[in-house]
């Protein structure tokens, strides 16, 4: 087998993309036609553990360029698809977005990251007390991970009854810290959810709306959305590790910490939108706010991680009842791994996809080497 695979069937081309007619933007996704041996060989040794209707989109970008490439598992076997634009739950990788909202409206003023969060809810929190936009952000908060009633509940669909009346409930009359806000990093997703409700309520939209006019209509994510009718002919359904079908998640009024479903397609774009040096916005949002050991800080919501090659990636998973997911990118580099699948999280098989994700970065860059010392 060559050293470079053409794997023409496993990409789609931007239509017209040379067309006047056509509108571009600096997140326009240019594809690739190549996939190394080592790429391709990772990818199925990963899948061929996975059972049947199990399905995985991925975007290996490479000096700014994307290949797409579409597995599924089907009567045993793995066959190749064009799935960039289906859609999946992106689960925590929501919390990225989420982070972009507020470097949007730091960089316009509107809110600041030492800012209370009672400014924005309208109550105090129990016991008084204080918590800033940055502690969410950064899972400094002090927050536990969910609320306690939600711990209880099966996992099937687990945040769909937790409204607003339920949170403020919770925040005024039965909140528990795990730790001083400030001190710690420790994940929380009842603290990013409440970031996207708060900042929710200081625009006087939907988490929807915000994310719409904020971000996907600048990159032009045109299937991505928390609402999943809008996408219901183009989602995967989510799978337990049986292979049966599961629940879809409703994260109600923690939207911000797990409700978008998006493409890779998509997300194609909004990674390769990092790599605008002038999007203000976006570096503002990977910009490192708690160091929590010498190789991994807290930026706003992005998990910074110091390779032990030197490299800096931005790093964040997600996964929901149904669905892994895992985006990675390297800015310095142009280069980028984003994996969508329906394999739940809550099962063994989720650790497929959250290491193929760095094994592939690894095998991009290592590719990048070669060419290096070939040339």
């Amino acid at each position: 087998m060559n050293k470079c695979l053409l794997i023409l069937f496993l990409v789609v081309a931007i239509q017209s993309c040379g067309s006047s007619e056509t509108k571009t933007s600096k997140s326009q996704v240019i594809v690739a036609k190549t996939l190394t041996e080592a790429q391709y060989e990772l990818i199925l040794d990963k899948v061929k553990v996975l059972p049947n209707q199990a399905e995985l989109a991925i975007a290996l970008i490479e000096n700014g360029k994307v290949n797409f490439v579409g597995v599924k598992r089907e009567q045993d076997s793995t066959v190749f698809s064009q799935n960039q634009d289906r859609v999946f739950e992106i689960g925590s990788i929501t919390k990225v977005f989420t982070g972009t909202l507020l470097a949007n409206y730091l960089i316009d003023n509107k809110v600041n990251l030492d800012d209370q969060i009672n400014k924005y809810l309208g109550y105090p929190l129990r016991n008084d007390v204080k918590i800033t936009l940055k502690q969410l952000a950064t899972h400094t908060s002090g927050l536990p991970r969910v609320p306690a009633s939600l711990e209880a509940l099966s996992l099937e669909n687990p945040y769909k009854d937790f409204g607003e009346k339920e949170l403020k409930t919770y925040l005024t009359q039965e909140l528990i810290m795990m730790h001083k806000p400030g001190e710690v990093s420790d994940y929380s997703n009842l603290g990013v959810g409440m970031l996207g409700y708060v900042l929710s309520n200081k625009a006087q939209k939907t988490y929807e709306e915000m994310l719409q006019k904020e971000i996907f209509s600048k990159f032009e994510m045109n299937a991505s959305t928390t609402i999943r009718s809008k996408v219901e002919d183009k989602l995967v359904k989510g799978l337990n590790d049986e292979g049966e079908e599961v629940s879809n998640w409703d994260m109600s009024v923690l939207m911000g910490a797990g409700g978008i479903l998006s493409s890779v397609n998509d997300l194609s774009k909004f990674a390769l939108a990092q790599f605008d040096s002038s999007n203000q916005a976006l570096v503002l949002s990977r910009t490192a706010f708690f160091k929590v050991n010498e190789s991994y800080s807290m930026a706003l919501c992005w998990s910074v991680i110091q390779t032990e090659s030197g490299e800096e990636w931005n790093w964040h998973n997600g996964g929901t009842g149904g669905y892994t997911s895992s985006l990675i990118i390297d800015v310095k580099a142009k280069n980028g791994v984003i994996i969508l699948s329906n394999m739940s999280a809550l099962g063994e098989l989720t650790n497929t996809i959250t290491t193929l994700a760095p094994e592939l970065m690894e095998s991009i860059a290592k590719n990048e080497n070669a060419l290096d010392t070939n040339q």
